[in-house]
């Protein structure tokens, strides 16, 4: 719910921001400061809370650790290559296979009970799905249209 709530309102005081500086709206420019700052965010999420990210994880991927560091990084690179305009396509389609991948993850911690924030096993469960889906569908669709499309 947090990353939503920031994308929202980044995309709210940025299109606000671009029409009263340049005197136009930029929506795609808009969401794609949006999508950065919401990335910036959740990777802050992989640095302080690494052990429950880790348990979102199946016991088959090794180095567990490693890799939630790793993909807040990717996340860090993608919101900067998303501000970049010579970057921009090229980040958005990475960012949506990112994105696809990822959902394997949400479906297993959802299956596992896991609360990445607690680093416990008493999550909300499969009713995470329920909101879990349709935000990265959201995420997806916002990267498909803020990066690529305009």
């Amino acid at each position: 719910m947090k990353p939503l709530i920031v994308l929202l309102a980044v995309f709210i005081i940025s299109i606000t921001a671009i029409k009263l500086i340049y005197g136009v709206v930029n929506i795609s420019l808009a969401g794609r400061i949006a999508m950065a700052a919401m990335l910036l965010f959740t990777a802050i999420g992989h640095f302080v809370f690494t052990k429950g990210m880790s348990m979102m994880l199946p016991d088959l991927v090794p180095f567990k650790t490693q890799t939630i560091y790793l993909t807040g990084l990717i996340e860090i690179a993608a919101a900067i290559g998303l501000l970049l305009p010579g970057l921009k396509h090229i980040t958005a389609w990475l960012l949506i296979v990112f994105f696809l991948l990822l959902l394997p993850a949400n479906i297993y911690a959802a299956i596992k009970h896991v609360d990445y924030q607690k680093g416990t096993l008493e999550g909300p469960g499969m009713a995470y799905l329920w909101f879990r889906v349709p935000l990265q569908l959201l995420f997806i669709l916002w990267t498909y249209f803020s990066g690529i499309r305009f």
